[in-house]
């Protein structure tokens, strides 16, 4: 019921940026939260950041100063601004959007398909 579409990500060099964007659409009531996790080769699944609706934003210490989460809730879209990039920033990225749908009013969880971020030494 509730769809998310990223973009962004790519293959860049160390100390380069990517922007990633994720756009959610469907019987949306109301976004709280959204945010990006990334899965590199191997790991688990990690938060990277989350930004509430209000506009709290929570980072992993590791992209602290580097990472900058961003949302427009006019178009339901959050971004991730990815600078001075490590090779070990390479992974998977996952949006991750949490709310309430329309209708009914239940709260839904929903996860993007993933986008690729590869960072080059």
């Amino acid at each position: 019921q509730v769809q998310l579409v990223e973009s962004g990500g790519g293959l860049v060099h160390t100390g380069g940026s990517l922007r990633l964007s994720c756009a959610a659409s469907g019987s949306i009531f109301s976004i709280n939260v959204m945010g990006w996790y990334r899965q590199a080769p191997g790991k688990q699944r990690e938060l990277v950041a989350t930004i509430t609706s209000g506009g709290t934003r929570n980072y992993v210490d590791s992209v602290k100063g580097r990472f900058t989460i961003s949302r427009d809730n006019d178009k339901n879209t959050v971004y991730l601004q990815m600078d001075s990039l490590k090779p070990e920033d390479t992974a998977v990225y996952y949006c991750n959007v949490r709310g309430v749908l329309g209708g009914l009013k239940a709260d839904f969880v929903s996860w993007g398909q993933g986008t690729q971020v590869t960072v080059s030494s």
